[in-house]
């Protein structure tokens, strides 16, 4: 096939076939195995979708550390959350505080 779907664009479709379609005609029993399976969907097409970006992210952030500098120290922490949260938790990672 040609113009076969990516794997982010089939889990996307997974995640809305599962909370769009099969969410309403399940049983009340059997809705929060589909809402976890649409979840962990959306995981993963974040993860491929945004993977490379954030081990970039991460290697930046760890280049040239000096140990003895807790404020760099930081800095690369943050910077390395933030990525991971971009992924796992999106909107999270725009926290500005300390």
């Amino acid at each position: 096939m040609q113009y076969r779907p990516t794997a982010t664009e089939l889990l996307t479709t997974l995640a809305e076939l599962l909370e769009d379609t099969l969410l309403p005609a399940l049983p009340p029993e059997l809705r929060h195995q589909a809402r976890v399976g649409a979840h962990l969907a959306r995981l993963l097409e974040r993860e491929l979708r945004l993977g490379p970006e954030t081990a970039r992210r991460e290697r930046e952030a760890r280049a040239d550390l000096d140990p003895a500098d807790e404020a760099e120290l930081w800095a690369a922490l943050v910077e390395i959350v933030r990525a991971d949260l971009s992924i796992a938790k999106p909107g999270y990672d725009a926290w500005e505080g300390e």
